[in-house]
């Protein structure tokens, strides 16, 4: 019965958000306005704010990448490009098999912004869980040659508290979070194995967690030291939690970018994720990351070949995430689409 009515919603959910794409993809309009319940969207309703603004473009080039970035305004300021404090949140991926965003793609906007490549050691083995051998991984895939990489966690971890959350109190991240003034949150968005996907939010809460703060979340706050001891549902709370406390702690100098392109239903952190099966959709800006990450989704719906996306997002609960999000005051699910210039590779 509830695989039923999801398929219902999911129906109705193609329809409409189909038809808000093709608002802004060319069928006479620049913008569109979109707030959903489950998978679909919907007229907004009356609220005190205006939508967050999510700006899109086609364009995966550097060009767009930096096209995005610069429509949003707030660039990290002069002493903080100077002094090299600001951080680049990334994920280096797994392996060279990984769907990890490319060096070549990120590097214009790296080194404008003359950013530091940030990323967190992991909770469960491989070829990131150590320091050294992370960043012997960060070299293999080719980011040490555009920027300098720092493991946050190298040091060990502090705490941020959580305020508003019903599943945690405090976060864990890595010593080196206060050494930045702002962070740019640059995300490969994708499926995920039990998050359902992945994206702004998985990574301010996940991505930038340390080690033991990664166990923290998939566990509830239960363990420092056993990612798996957690209820999904749980864990999918206190990703959104977490990631709070970042962006409380951060106080808006924070903004973030997801990138759709390679669109497997497995996250960069698995080192031989399945081939995708859906085409590349383009990258997205926003300064609300609730706000950007369900653009995606939305997008994802709409999309005539997102079916495998899809089923991995609904068979782990995965927009609960987003939800909650909203409910804590993360973000906001109602946003404005804006279209930029589809020529940006030649500026």
């Amino acid at each position: 019965m509830k695989h039923g009515k999801q398929r219902m919603r999911y129906v109705l959910g193609i329809a409409l958000v189909c038809a808000a794409v093709c608002a802004f993809q060319g069928c006479g309009g620049q913008k569109v306005y979109a707030q959903t319940q489950g998978i679909a969207a919907q007229t907004p309703q009356p609220q005190t704010g205006s939508p967050a603004k999510v700006y899109f473009t086609s364009d995966i080039s550097p060009a767009g990448l930096l096209a995005v970035y610069n429509a949003l305004g707030q660039k990290p300021d002069n002493a903080s490009v100077v002094s090299g404090k600001v951080a680049v949140k990334i994920t280096t991926g797994e392996s060279p098999n990984s769907n990890h965003l490319k060096p070549a793609l990120i590097k214009d906007l790296v080194q404008s912004v003359n950013g530091t490549l940030v990323e967190s050691n992991t909770a469960y083995g491989g070829r990131r869980a150590s320091t050294a051998v992370h960043k012997q991984t960060a070299r293999d895939h080719g980011y040490t040659a555009i920027a300098d990489v720092d493991i946050l966690d190298e040091n060990g971890s502090i705490s941020l508290p959580v305020r508003g959350g019903s599943r945690l109190r405090e976060n864990f991240v890595g010593s080196h979070f206060t050494n930045y003034d702002y962070f740019i949150v640059l995300s490969h968005f994708k499926g995920h194995t039990m998050a359902g996907l992945g994206g702004a939010i998985k990574n301010i809460s996940i991505g930038i967690a340390s080690s033991e703060g990664k166990a923290w979340i998939h566990s509830a706050g239960r363990s420092k030291t056993n990612p798996w001891s957690g209820e999904q549902d749980a864990f999918l709370d206190s990703m959104a939690e977490a990631g709070k406390s970042v962006v409380d702690r951060l106080s808006g100098k924070i903004l973030y970018i997801n990138v759709m392109n390679r669109l497997s239903v497995d996250c960069d952190c698995n080192g031989n994720p399945a081939e995708p099966d859906m085409h590349d959709i383009g990258i997205l800006s926003s300064l609300d990351p609730v706000a950007l990450d369900q653009a995606c989704v939305d997008l994802v719906y709409a999309a005539p070949d997102g079916r495998s996306l899809i089923r991995r997002m609904e068979s782990r609960n995965g927009l609960r995430t987003i939800d909650h999000g909203a409910e804590i005051g993360l973000g906001s699910k109602a946003y404005e689409l804006v279209k930029l210039n589809e020529a940006v590779s030649k500026l």
